[in-house]
């Protein structure tokens, strides 16, 4: 089954068209709205170099699934 995702807002212009691969590799600035300051300071501080990188450090990963838990809370 195939899934389609529109991710034009959550992505810079230049890799709205590319491979689920391609952004997972790609530069942590190809996030919309993170700048290529940002994302030196993500290196610096957390060895974090790539969007897959972001989406896989524990402590970004931790704190997403605490937001979650919390809107499913009673």
């Amino acid at each position: 089954m195939a899934v389609s995702v529109g991710l034009s807002k959550a992505l810079d212009k230049a890799w709205e068209d590319k491979s689920l691969a391609d952004i997972l590799g790609a530069p942590v600035s190809a996030l919309a709205g993170v700048t290529e300051a940002d994302a030196k300071k993500l290196e610096e501080a957390f060895g974090i170099k790539t969007v897959r990188d972001l989406g896989s450090n524990k402590y970004f990963a931790t704190a997403g699934v605490l937001v979650a838990l919390a809107n499913h809370t009673d």
